[in-house]
């Protein structure tokens, strides 16, 4: 699939610069700069769906744990007394 892309000439030339520092063609650093951007766009929704989902469950539920219980659970995270995720209450 072709697609084409219109940059300004100050932008046109900052890719092309930065592209013969790095030895790589613009073409490459077009593609690789979208395919970093789509990837984190991705992540973004994703981490959005589960917090949109998690909010709805929570509502559903009431199920959940206070600021104290999760702050003294990822306290222990990477000590020898490390627990369990703490149940969750309603």
């Amino acid at each position: 699939m072709a697609t084409s892309v219109k940059l300004d000439s100050e932008l046109k030339s900052r890719l092309d610069r930065l592209a013969g520092t790095r030895r790589r063609s613009a073409h490459w650093m077009m593609r690789e700069a979208i395919r970093q951007y789509v990837e984190r766009e991705e992540a973004r929704e994703s981490f959005k769906q589960e917090a949109l989902q998690s909010w709805q469950e929570y509502r559903e539920t009431g199920q959940h744990l206070t600021l104290e219980e999760t702050d003294a659970w990822l306290n222990t995270w990477g000590t020898e007394d490390e627990t369990e995720v703490p149940g969750c209450r309603k």
